[in-house]
């Protein structure tokens, strides 16, 4: 008796892929679509949502990070170390301190964090003193990081990672110190690092354009990659721009909260026996320069760089080393968590 054999089963037929024949490529629209307004939409979604920036000012006491922080918003969202009277103790190790303002302008909103180092550079041994900030700067990825890993996680996971380390160097005019060094080579593997000369108005025009190119020499010596990174230049045009901003970094500011009368304007600035240092005069500092660039053309990218770069290698380090995914919240895993780091 013979058997029967099945009839093979088809498979289903999957439809092909289109190709280059097929897909016309910058086709003219018959009428109007309204694609254009998507980037009306995105507008309007962010503008409700609103934007989180975070700025941590390192360095000496005395520099005037207080000072040039509030400059640069144009209020006061830093603490005023002016407030310092002889009963306060200098604090023996780096302290953390985070003031949190809502600030709007032309009906955007922007939660700002500003995050002070009291404490940095101040002892006669400040051996691992840059320990409590790289610290800090961790331990807010590992807060983003839990929250990415919950299963019934936030719609929108509040950022409090560090955007961006302001880090003040002292007008010495000679150069850098080693704890500069050291506290840049370090960080700037974790952090957006833009270093500034403070206080610029204290050299004359001969000795900060010498000091800046010393400054900038060593940096270069000692591997220091600061912000905007020569890899992560996008494409040709990015590149020709940020190449220009490096080329004047590291910028030396001056900063000031307190207006005079010059010319017949109101101009913030700092007034001295021979007249009125203008902060954004160009003609007498770079403060000018460094706002444009943090805030009004690369405050998104260092927010991108932030997260796409210096949170995912954190990130990647962390998974790799626990072997998969840190444990979600509840107490008992938190505790054993915490008893791991």
């Amino acid at each position: 008796m013979s058997e029967v054999v099945p009839e093979p089963r088809q498979k289903p037929t999957v439809p092909a892929k289109p190709t280059c024949a097929n897909i016309s490529m910058g086709s003219q629209l018959l009428g109007y679509v309204g694609i254009d307004t998507i980037i009306e939409q995105m507008r309007k979604k962010t503008m409700k949502t609103g934007f989180d920036f975070n700025i941590m000012v390192v360095g000496q006491s005395g520099l005037g990070k207080s000072t040039l922080v509030n400059t640069l918003f144009k209020s006061q969202v830093s603490r005023k170390s002016s407030s310092w009277n002889r009963e306060e103790k200098i604090p023996k190790t780096v302290e953390i301190k985070a003031v949190n303002h809502v600030i709007e302008e032309g009906g955007v909103k922007m939660k700002l964090t500003v995050i002070d180092t009291p404490g940095f550079g101040d002892q006669i041994n400040n051996e691992n003193c840059c320990d409590p900030i790289e610290k800090y700067i961790n331990e807010q990825y590992e807060k983003f990081l839990k929250e990415e890993v919950n299963i019934a996680r936030k719609k929108r996971i509040p950022d409090t990672r560090v955007h961006c380390c302001m880090y003040f160097i002292s007008p010495t005019g000679h150069s850098l110190r080693p704890l500069d060094v050291e506290f840049m080579r370090h960080l700037s593997k974790v952090v957006n690092i833009i270093p500034v000369i403070a206080k610029s108005d204290t050299m004359t025009v001969e000795e900060k354009h010498d000091f800046k190119q010393r400054v900038r020499k060593e940096l270069e010596f000692n591997g220091i990659e600061f912000y905007p990174q020569k890899e992560f230049d996008e494409d040709m045009e990015d590149k020709a721009e940020n190449d220009k901003i490096r080329e004047m970094m590291p910028f030396a500011v001056v900063g000031s909260d307190k207006e005079y009368q010059v010319n017949g304007k109101r101009v913030l600035g700092r007034k001295t026996p021979w007249g009125v240092v203008e902060v954004e005069n160009l003609n007498h500092c770079e403060f000018g320069l460094l706002r444009d660039f943090l805030i009004r053309s690369h405050l998104q990218d260092l927010k991108e760089v932030t997260h796409n770069i210096h949170y995912e290698t954190y990130r990647a380090k962390r998974l790799n080393d626990n072997g998969g995914l840190p444990p979600v919240n509840n107490p008992d895993s938190e505790e054993q968590h915490e008893s791991n780091l």
